[in-house]
């Protein structure tokens, strides 16, 4: 709907000739109720509803008052529209119905269905509008405007808002398709991959050779848990294990690359003028975290007759090369080189040695603490017998090989 309000039509232009280009949502959202209020459309709250695509936020809404310094966002969990608050909401049904709905909290003849509006009122709210913002993908998003003038909106104010929302809706989309891009980069790449990915390094074989320290991990006994263990269980057992697995790594600065079935792999990355004994550090400290953090999880599995997390990592400094792999329109933003297999081999010796963490020779050359040299063995694809070690306060913990 194109306003003829002269106020609204002066916020609209702002919103495509300025404000479009401020990415910050409650800055943007801030001043364009600052605005509003300043053309004589005497809001006194608003609240924007924007749904996510992300595996633990299910919606974003931006809040504002009048007399606030800025907007405040609040996040919704993942499964909050399936709640009953949510589902009896004017938001709800707007997005259902995709019209726009209007309650006169000060007319007698004024339905209460909802109740939130009896809040508002008590507030001192006299009109509240919700209007709908169409995405071109089918997704409703929702704004809500509340005045405390004693008269309400005017007709014309109320066609003005709904062209606000119009535009809105649209500047919305055009941002939430950047974020939800970096959401998924991040969820299913990493934050760092994901920003290359994002800023132009798509092109098949494009990439970079990097020095990083390769965590190679996986869950020992795999084979037999799939056979033996329910797929829900399974399932459940493996979403436990790789959450400690992803909250050791990224604690301490490394990127998780990729799962693969049981087996996790990630990098501690290098970069020019980085400390290769900090590095290595880092690791170590993660792998630790992360043989803690089963151990508290296996006392709780054990209670309760759950079959116990048993793992192996094992840590290799090298060099890998650092790009895009696969096919011409099916990519893998991943690590390769002999670096990662000696990691992958080095891993899978540690079930034999009834570790729980093994590093390679090179890793232990620049670590800053001493590791313990377990002695030399032959990994396959690898030319000579290499040498392995074990962190010093890990080392005292043996665990029972496993057949896989």
């Amino acid at each position: 709907m194109i306003s003829t309000h002269t106020g609204a039509a002066a916020v609209v232009r702002w919103m495509l000739d300025e404000g479009r280009y401020d990415t910050r949502m409650r800055e943007f959202g801030a001043e364009m109720c600052r605005r509003i209020v300043a053309e004589g459309i005497q809001i006194s709250r608003a609240f924007c509803y924007v749904g996510t695509l992300h595996p633990l936020v299910g919606a974003a809404a931006y809040v504002w008052k009048r007399g606030d310094p800025g907007a405040t966002r609040v996040l919704g969990a993942r499964g909050i529209e399936d709640s009953a608050e949510f589902i009896n909401s004017p938001i709800t049904q707007v997005r259902t119905t995709q019209r726009a709905l209007r309650r006169r909290l000060n007319d007698p003849a004024c339905p209460f269905d909802f109740p939130v509006l009896a809040q508002f009122k008590s507030e001192g709210g006299t009109d509240y509008l919700v209007l709908p913002m169409r995405c071109s993908d089918g997704e409703v998003n929702a704004i809500t405007f509340l005045t405390d003038r004693a008269e309400g909106f005017t007709e014309d104010e109320v066609a003005g808002l709904e062209h606000v929302a119009q535009v809105l809706g649209i500047i919305v989309e055009l941002q939430s398709a950047r974020r939800i891009g970096k959401i998924l980069m991040d969820t299913y790449v990493g934050p760092r991959t994901g920003e290359r990915v994002l800023s132009g390094t798509i092109a098949r074989g494009s990439g970079e050779t990097i020095r990083a320290v390769v965590w190679s991990c996986d869950l020992r006994g795999f084979t037999a848990l799939a056979d033996g263990l329910p797929p829900a269980e399974l399932i459940a057992m493996l979403d436990q294990y790789f959450e400690i697995m992803v909250k050791a790594v990224r604690s301490e600065g490394g990127e998780v690359l990729k799962f693969i079935g049981d087996g996790m792999l990630a990098i501690f990355e290098l970069c020019t003028g980085d400390d290769v004994g900090r590095c290595c550090g880092a690791a170590l400290r993660a792998a630790r975290s992360a043989l803690g953090a089963v151990e508290a999880a296996n006392v709780t599995r054990k209670a309760r007759g759950a079959q116990e997390i048993r793992f192996g990592i094992a840590l290799h400094l090298g060099e890998v090369y650092y790009g895009n792999i696969g096919a011409p329109d099916r990519l893998d933003f991943t690590v390769i080189g002999p670096a990662v297999n000696h990691a992958a081999r080095l891993e899978r010796l540690a079930s034999e040695l009834g570790r729980s963490v093994v590093t390679s020779a090179s890793f232990a050359a620049c670590a800053r603490e001493p590791l313990q040299s377990l002695g030399c063995y032959e990994l396959r694809g690898v030319a000579q017998s290499q040498e392995v070690f074990a962190p010093i306060a890990v080392g005292a913990d043996t665990v029972t090989p496993r057949a896989r």
